[in-house]
């Protein structure tokens, strides 16, 4: 435990456990008064501990990317979780297999027959069906079928397989474009239900539009990872402000070559090189005008105003453009407390992406 922030080397994650706790409960609140299940993503923060904190605010489940994000969950006693990423090879079935023997409830998601199939030869025998839910494309060009009657097609062929049990329907939209994940899932869902398949979930998500998420008639659940600790590219799109971004990057001046330019101890294996459409890597808090021009693996280079008060030794605190990836960066983070005192905080999943 330690007292003062200033005892904390650097370059160091930096987590305030009251604006984390603030973050939980506003969004739970607003899915509440949306008709909305909360199902946090777990990729943001990798903690067992913050993971807990969603979840007792309400949370219906958790939601994790990999297999190996799962595997540390369950083994803490998360017992919902829903893995959104096309899961094949042996290797990988063998694992998730035994993660579902391991909980009361396991979701995964699929979006093409090759996937399918891995799924029902290994969980053919199984006392309880592996839960599918499809995945759409609705605009964000990622995973996911294209079309409503592909979604239907996949969904039919899951009830030939006595190892699988479909779920329902998931899909992370466009940022900003809710109306068009609404229309296809709504195009889906009644055609399931012309075929007499009903009481499935319809899971959307996106910490960028999660103030506007709404049932609108068909969803059931809402996925957001990024919400609990925010970053720059929240702020940019008016989603947060400062005072809601829980995890911000501690970094030390080393250098001032010219009274113009300064760099710190924090690089790309701090900070994170994702841009995000944003200019510099980063907000620094102490000096918003300020701009982090650089970064290579250790050190960032930051532009400075001409009577620019900062200097060597001086730590400034850095919120990231991207956070997720920060995360993942660090094999524990410093948690705030609510007491004021700093704690080691376990990013238990760190570097588990198979």
């Amino acid at each position: 435990m330690i007292s003062n922030v200033n005892e904390i080397d650097t370059p160091a994650l930096i987590v305030d456990e009251r604006i984390a706790r603030n973050n939980i409960a506003s969004l739970q609140k607003h899915c509440n008064s949306a008709g909305l299940k909360l199902r946090p993503h777990i990729k943001t923060h990798k903690s067992v501990r913050m993971a807990k904190l969603q979840l007792e605010a309400g949370a219906a489940g958790i939601n994790c990317q990999k297999i190996g994000e799962a595997e540390i969950m369950a083994n803490a006693g998360c017992d919902d979780i829903l893995i959104t990423f096309n899961i094949l090879g042996e290797a990988k079935l063998s694992r998730l297999k035994a993660l579902h023997e391991k909980i009361s409830k396991l979701t995964v998601v699929a979006d093409n027959s090759t996937v399918i199939a891995g799924l029902g030869d290994v969980f053919v025998k199984t006392d309880h069906p592996l839960n599918i839910m499809i995945e759409c494309d609705t605009g964000a060009g990622r995973c996911g079928v294209q079309s409503p009657d592909e979604a239907v097609g996949l969904a039919e062929s899951i009830s030939t397989l006595s190892g699988l049990k479909f779920a329902g329907l998931m899909t992370y939209p466009a940022a900003g474009d809710n109306a068009s994940a609404a229309q296809f899932m709504k195009q889906s869902s009644a055609q399931l239900n012309a075929r007499g398949i009903q009481g499935f979930e319809v899971s959307t998500g996106g910490t960028p539009d999660m103030w506007q998420s709404q049932a609108q008639g068909v969803f059931t659940e809402y996925r957001a990872g990024t919400y609990i600790y925010n970053d720059r590219s929240l702020l940019a799109r008016g989603t947060c402000n400062v005072n809601d971004c829980a995890g911000v990057v501690l970094a030390t001046v080393v250098s001032m070559p010219t009274p113009e330019r300064a760099v710190i101890d924090a690089g790309s294996k701090a900070l994170t090189s994702d841009l995000l459409g944003l200019d510099g890597h980063g907000h620094v808090i102490e000096y918003p005008d300020s701009q982090i021009v650089a970064l290579s693996e250790e050190h960032g280079t930051l532009k400075l105003n001409p009577d620019s008060a900062l200097r060597i030794g001086d730590r400034i605190r850095i919120i990231p453009n991207h956070v997720c990836v920060v995360s993942n960066l660090f094999d524990s983070a410093w948690l705030k407390e609510l007491s004021g005192a700093y704690v080691p905080l376990p990013i238990d999943a760190r570097g588990c992406v198979w």
